[in-house]
């Protein structure tokens, strides 16, 4: 654990991807999301040495002075960069590479029916949006980005932006997913959009029963003139008679 070189390479890399960044002592002092940091290399040099209870009240104490929560257990990687901190969930088993960069709000968690390894694996220069959430025992692959909201339930590979709930594939190496549905039938990593497929579904039956009544209507109202017009017109007075 060397925490002075960790503050050295983290204030550098804040300077890079922050374009708000002032001077080194401004970053230093006003980044909750590296002191978060910085506090976790201590903790979780506690909970590998055996200080697992050290580990977690310091880590809750952590938390309430930033905003943060990092478990102990959590492995992370060089010039780790939480922006503007505040709601960031990071689960035990989670695992995350080097330049990675999160937003606030975002969660690193379970599902909650997984045991052991139960939280995801980021790659390297991985960013992770404002509010999404990467639940479950899943790797997302080296330089891919989960969009702000997002939901990323099952693995991303290397270079992918995803968005939505379910998260879903748009675009991969730089170009864009046009046609998820066919991009699915041969890449099993593209997650469906359920609510949009039911959508679709729901739309075309609408179509098919309103041309089934149209041609109903064509077809049996002409007959139904026809009958009316055949039938001798009933005299009210002979309905009084009778």
């Amino acid at each position: 654990m060397n925490i002075f070189k960790t503050i050295a390479e983290d204030v550098r890399a804040v300077k890079e991807r922050d374009p708000a960044a002032q001077s080194s002592f401004v970053i230093w002092l006003t980044y909750p999301g590296l002191h978060a940091r910085w506090s976790h290399v201590v903790e979780h040099w506690l909970w590998n040495h055996g200080l697992k209870s050290l580990a977690r009240i310091s880590s809750q104490f952590t938390r309430f002075m930033t905003g943060v929560e990092i478990h102990p257990g959590a492995q992370i990687g060089r010039r780790f960069f939480i922006d503007h901190a505040m709601g960031v969930i990071i689960g035990e088993t989670t695992i995350i590479g080097d330049d990675c960069t999160l937003y606030q709000g975002v969660t690193l968690g379970g599902t909650g029916n997984e045991t052991g390894k139960r939280h995801p694996t980021l790659g390297n220069n991985v960013i992770v949006g404002v509010g999404a959430a990467v639940l479950g025992n899943i790797t997302v692959g080296d330089n891919s980005k989960i969009g702000g909201g997002a939901v990323a339930v099952k693995d991303v590979p290397p270079n992918c932006t995803v968005v939505g709930i379910p998260g879903r594939i748009v675009k991969r190496d730089g170009k864009r997913v046009t046609s998820e549905q066919s991009a699915a039938a041969k890449r099993m990593e593209n997650l469906p959009d359920i609510v949009e497929e039911q959508h679709r579904s729901n739309c075309a039956r609408i179509d098919y029963l309103e041309a089934q009544i149209a041609a109903l209507r064509d077809e049996v109202c002409p007959q139904f003139k026809k009958a009316l017009a055949d039938v001798d017109p009933v005299n009210s007075e002979d309905l009084e008679e009778g």
